[in-house]
């Protein structure tokens, strides 16, 4: 969809799956990690993490839910220690960057609880650059895996659709 919607120049012929500390990260500008829950990191990969976002890296983070956001953050403070989760709501630029939300409250697609958004700024600063954005009770995602399944309705798998782009557009162009 990046590839058909927008000028983004997109590599579809596979993926790319590096570790934190891998020199090469940081020739990437956005990062998409997923079910943080049970991510866990050596002292080594949370300071290249933390010099990667520093320097101009996006991550996403997404398909987490429930008490796992404890480990999350337990995690992201060994990366910044001084970062505030900002809750973030629908009036916020990452979500209205190339598309127009209908809505960025579409249930979790298994568990059906609504998602929660929360960002990291640069300097702790709402104003400033976002960091990092975590979906907080969703997976984004799965909607993506099993769009035209007819698992998902179809308004709600676009709506999910817009919102990866969107993070795209907004992560490369801020």
């Amino acid at each position: 969809m990046l590839g058909e919607m927008t000028l983004i120049d997109t590599n579809t012929a596979g993926s790319l799956i590096l570790t934190l500390d891998d020199p090469e990260l940081f020739r990437y500008p956005v990062v998409y990690m997923w079910e943080p829950g049970f991510w866990t990191m050596t002292d080594v990969e949370a300071t290249q993490f933390r010099a990667y976002l520093l320097k101009g890296g996006f991550a996403i983070f997404d398909d987490f839910e429930f008490d796992q956001w404890n480990n999350y953050e337990q995690q992201m403070r060994r990366v910044l220690p001084e970062a505030r989760f900002v809750q973030l709501d629908e009036t916020h630029p990452v979500f209205d960057s190339f598309f127009r939300m209908d809505t960025i409250n579409f249930p979790h697609p298994m568990i059906g609880v609504s998602p929660t958004y929360y960002g990291i700024f640069e300097d702790n600063d709402p104003t400033r650059r976002l960091l990092v954005i975590a979906n907080h009770n969703n997976d984004v995602a799965e909607y993506w895996e099993w769009s035209g399944s007819g698992l998902f309705p179809v308004d709600t798998s676009n709506e999910a659709y817009k919102l990866g782009v969107n993070y795209m557009v907004y992560a490369l162009t801020h």
